[in-house]
């Protein structure tokens, strides 16, 4: 017998639905941890305009900051909380104008109006589908003993699960006063952190269904709090026939029996002004004749500069970009997370049917994207090119290596083992003249020719000369002739 999955509903946020495999299970508690200031009050807030926006009757119990506070700062993140009721128990509301009150949560025998009593009164008279309880450990004060306070709490929240209410609420966690008892107590945990890798959410507990675990990406903006979940190598549905894409020279196409095969991962490798960036622009130049889509990500170079230097060589981009047929986007340093940078990529992909993905260059992209080491850059390149391939699109990676001339390397990234193709150029002195040279080092879906090419960047775009078959040493630094040196003019 098989049982269907749970009914969810939305926390609000998007990213964290996704996370939690489209949202919570209504009439369960979910406790929201984290330390000052790492946004368990904007989810909170999310979560119950979430349920204004499905037209529930939503309730905020405020035991700390004023509900005109509360108001306030929502406003400022452009959160609208006209339509959300408020249970205001902080400290200088009514419910606790005299000392007397701060003992009435704890079961005693005296005369005075329970705090209880304010919350069910409360709770019948608009009966919420949604309840938000900000910070509940503000009452473990009010109670007499840890015992109490914990059995205040479940047969609090088994109160509101009885009237038909889903609840979230926050904790405050000290050395002093661990929230560890109410992790027990509740059905889930989502924990807010900030790290050197920027602000993380994550959910260490979460009974009745799975969830995807891990450390996900967390941002708080001008409107209000996004999620970006890390990303899995598992691609969207999309059909695709795995054929070669040509880069429309007809020598480089030789080199690669054909050109790069859809839905495989590319490196372009070689040092800096070799022109890695402008081979990989003619696969999207010709791409875009076919009709296709590409975008490219600028980690080094600025927009400006590309759109000038593929003028000068007669490469189209103001038009294709015109089209629709070409993206590109400036990534601006230390101003994304990984997880950030791989959902913007998804998006692009999965909103406009993107066939060719450009990240130009592999260093820029360890340098501007934000609070990482190199080893967790690399894993998450991995897993967003994993995810790309697996979608059909053809991912061209440009990476620089330092060394102009001298010993031949083939990446410095450390993703040579990702790569399906592999396609370096080379500066090359011959008799006291510097040129360039393309070749083949990897090709995984078929053969690929084993020689080395002249490659000329010129007023009229890309020239690729006929095979060095004269020249030997190139990988070793120290190129030379075997046969007659006219072979490199003739090219």
């Amino acid at each position: 017998m098989t049982h269907s999955p749970p009914e969810r509903i939305s926390t609000g946020v998007p990213g964290l639905d996704e996370i939690l495999h489209s949202g919570i299970i209504p009439e369960r508690s979910y406790l929201v941890r984290g330390d000052p200031g790492t946004g368990k009050t904007i989810l909170g807030m999310k979560y119950l305009t979430a349920g204004v926006e499905a037209g529930e009757t939503v309730l905020f119990v405020n035991l700390e900051e004023s509900a005109d506070d509360i108001r306030d700062n929502a406003a400022t993140l452009d959160i609208d909380l006209s339509d959300v009721h408020f249970l205001d128990l902080s400290p200088d509301s009514d419910v606790f104008v005299d000392e007397q009150s701060y003992d009435i949560f704890s079961p005693s025998e005296v005369e005075q109006e329970p705090l209880t009593t304010a919350i069910t009164d409360r709770v019948e008279a608009i009966e919420p589908d949604r309840v938000f309880i900000d910070p509940l450990t503000k009452l473990r004060h009010l109670t007499s003993d840890e015992y109490q306070f914990r059995k205040q709490v479940i047969a609090f929240m088994r109160y509101l699960k009885e009237q038909g209410a889903t609840i979230l609420l926050t904790s405050e966690s000290t050395p002093d006063s661990p929230d560890n008892d109410l992790q027990y107590m509740t059905d889930g945990t989502i924990q807010l952190e900030r790290s050197e890798m920027g602000r993380i959410i994550s959910v260490p507990k979460f009974r009745g269904s799975s969830i995807r675990e891990g450390n996900h990406s967390m941002r708080i903006g001008t409107d209000g709090l996004a999620v970006y979940p890390e990303l899995t190598p598992n691609g969207a549905d999309r059909e695709y026939v795995a054929e070669p894409i040509p880069s429309g020279v007809t020598e480089i196409d030789n080199l690669l029996h054909g050109g790069i095969e859809r839905g495989t991962i590319t490196v372009l490798s070689g040092p800096t002004g070799v022109g890695k960036t402008t081979a990989g622009t003619q696969f999207m130049k010709e791409a875009a004749s076919r009709g296709e889509r590409s975008v490219m990500y600028m980690f080094e170079e600025s927009r400006e500069t590309f759109m000038r230097r593929n003028r000068a060589i007669d490469i189209p981009v103001g038009d294709m970009i015109e089209q629709g047929s070409l993206k590109v986007e400036e990534v601006e340093p230390l101003d994304h997370s990984a997880m950030e940078f791989a959902r913007e990529v998804r998006r692009e992909v999965e909103e406009n049917d993107t066939d060719i993905v450009m990240i130009d260059g592999l260093q820029g992209y360890k340098l501007s994207v934000r609070g990482e080491n190199d080893e967790m850059l690399v894993r998450k390149l991995h897993t967003l090119s994993r995810y790309l391939k697996n979608t059909g699109v053809s991912v061209i990676l440009v990476d620089e290596i330092q060394s102009v001339t001298g010993e031949f390397q083939a990446t410095e990234a450390g993703i040579s083992y990702l790569a399906d193709n592999i396609i370096f150029l080379r500066h090359l002195e011959i008799s006291g003249e510097m040129r360039k040279a393309i070749g083949v080092l990897k090709k995984r879906t078929s053969d690929f020719e084993r020689t080395l090419r002249e490659f000329r960047i010129t007023d009229h775009g890309l020239e690729v000369g006929e095979p060095l078959t004269g020249l030997r040493g190139v990988l070793s630094g120290a190129p030379e002739w075997v046969e007659s040196e006219s072979a490199l003019d003739d090219g």
